[in-house]
């Protein structure tokens, strides 16, 4: 049966990493719309030439290329199982995301926010920066950060809680823990 899920949180929460185990727990591929538009334009594809010049001048890629990428995507795929890790970023998108899954006969299963305290994140994302020698993530630039998530993200969260798709995870716990509520939030097990 194809069937997606969506991962919103902020950044620390753990979404990627949970993202990636469900992945290759439960046979669903991972959707990265920059991995996508690199693709695209590395094969010369339509609609890689269409991204092309936008991406060279460092713009952001319109929705609807960005969504065709998506489609495309999707539609080469005999059974579509996929994971949507930063993707939709805007309301727009999470529209026109829905009808696009409901065109190719993909059920949604759920989409997931991953939440944490702010202070855990900023801590979890200062750690992370220590590791990887990333000075410019300091707490300023990373509380900053999440004030931006929170003004993007929470239009998403409206919407979703609207439809009945959003379930939030509690991303505190132990990696094992996050994972097994999030089975359960979607009704799954590996």
């Amino acid at each position: 049966m194809a069937e997606a899920v969506i991962f919103l949180g902020p950044p620390g929460a753990g979404k990627g990493t949970q993202a990636k185990r469900l992945a290759s727990e439960m046979g669903f591929k991972q959707l990265s719309t920059g991995d996508i538009l690199r693709s695209h334009v590395a094969r010369g594809t339509e609609l890689g030439k269409l991204a092309k010049p936008i991406m060279d001048a460092g713009k952001l890629v319109p929705d609807e290329i960005i969504l065709g990428l998506i489609g495309a995507e999707l539609a080469a795929m005999p059974d579509p199982k996929v994971i949507f890790d930063g993707f939709p970023r805007t309301l727009a998108q999470a529209e026109a995301l829905d009808r696009l899954l409901q065109e190719q006969h993909i059920r949604l299963l759920g989409v997931l926010l991953v939440t944490a305290p702010e202070d855990e994140l900023v801590r979890r994302l200062l750690g992370r920066a220590l590791e990887e020698g990333r000075s410019d993530d300091n707490e300023e630039t990373i509380r900053a950060r999440m004030t931006e998530y929170r003004q993007k993200t929470q239009p998403l969260v409206d919407y979703y809680k609207k439809t009945g798709s959003l379930k939030e995870i509690n991303g505190l716990g132990k990696v094992d823990e996050v994972y097994q509520a999030i089975q359960e939030a979607l009704g799954v097990r590996a």
